[in-house]
């Protein structure tokens, strides 16, 4: 990764600021009609996985379900950046649509996702969303992906055990709220307590998942809920999971091994897989495919994030840093964090004399 000058730092982050301004508004329209739309396709999806006539017809429902879902999940993300009055009501609707029903509240990405902007954090052991991946093991990777499965498994534990428990046994409320309450990926990783203002929102929101989750588990015990649709939902949450944890592994070169990062550098260990790539629509929705962008202008909402890539594309020189942080796809990043390792892996170590 070449070092960058602070000149060329400011004026990178001055530029990119100036020529997206316009684009800055969220527009709650577009907001809305694609949560709604999106929760729509993926419940009829899912209905499709467990009633049509045919395996095949019942596969394809299930893959549309999950996309469908996928895509909703990430629609905390930008719960995460938006304020109140940016979509008025929209983290409700978030929550109401899908945060509940798929256990994934609000209240597990808010007060973390914005840490893992901060300068001082972003690749650091304090960050919640970093893992020096490229420093370590192929095995490490595939337990990274591996460990995604098992979600929704956790999240049932998290919201039908533990809050309950934590509930009738304080003590319990700290491990709880400081290791299971997270979107985290650094296993390090200790969240805040909510503050006196989060706290209410957050009873709320723990209380509805605590009730859902006992009560589709329940009845499924009870045989009112068949079999079948509680292990299909499983599956379902399996598989969004791992998409999503496979976007995540391209999401950024983690090359840094924990040191404090220049914007510009937080920019270049990060991704844009812009067009003519045309499956990242499906596997890195909501804006994700331009991550890289995001980390220089986090408050650019997801749908303007198209436009402001071509309009910086168009104006910065070739020989700025921006042009850098875009790539191919999944595998053209895939191959790069797999060489990485593998140069690490063959790198000499350092000879280590007695009696230093």
């Amino acid at each position: 990764m070449q070092p960058t000058t602070a000149a060329s730092e400011r004026a990178l982050a001055a530029t990119a600021h100036k020529l997206t301004a316009d684009l800055a508004a969220a527009r709650p329209a577009i907001y809305w009609a694609d949560l709604i739309l999106t929760a729509l396709v993926a419940y009829a999806a899912f209905a499709g996985a467990l009633l049509l006539p045919t395996g095949l017809e019942r596969a394809a429902a299930f893959v549309v379900s999950a996309l469908a879902f996928y895509r909703g999940v990430s629609f905390i993300h930008e719960v995460s950046h938006l304020r109140p009055q940016d979509v008025p009501g929209f983290k409700a609707g978030y929550n109401a649509l899908i945060g509940v029903p798929y256990l994934v509240p609000s209240l597990m990405y808010e007060g973390v996702h914005n840490q893992h902007h901060a300068k001082s954090r972003y690749g650091t052991a304090l960050d919640p969303e970093y893992m020096p991946l490229a420093r370590q093991t192929v095995w490490h990777v595939l337990g990274f992906i591996a460990v995604s499965a098992l979600a929704p498994i956790g999240l049932l534990i998290r919201f039908g055990i533990l809050t309950p428990l934590a509930a009738i046994f304080p003590p319990l409320r700290k491990f709880v709220v400081e290791r299971c309450s997270a979107l985290a990926i650094n296993p390090a990783f200790i969240r805040d307590h909510p503050t006196d203002a989060q706290r209410p929102l957050w009873i709320l929101l723990e209380t509805l998942c605590s009730l859902w989750a006992i009560s589709f588990v329940g009845l499924t015990i009870a045989g009112v809920i068949p079999l079948r649709v509680f292990l299909t939902a499983l599956a379902l949450g399996s598989a969004v999971a791992v998409i999503n944890q496979l976007r995540t592994l391209v999401a950024h070169h983690w090359e840094n091994e924990g040191d404090e990062m220049s914007s510009t550098g937080q920019f270049l260990d990060s991704v844009n897989v812009p067009p003519p790539s045309t499956l990242p629509m499906l596997w890195a929705p909501v804006g994700l495919r331009y991550h890289g962008l995001h980390h220089l202008l986090p408050r650019l909402p997801y749908h303007a994030l198209g436009a402001a890539h071509r309009r910086l594309c168009e104006a910065l020189p070739p020989e700025s840093p921006y042009h850098k942080g875009s790539h191919r796809g999944f595998w053209h990043v895939t191959g790069r964090l797999l060489g990485a390792i593998r140069d690490n892996r063959r790198a000499p170590r350092p000879e280590i004399v007695p009696g230093e």
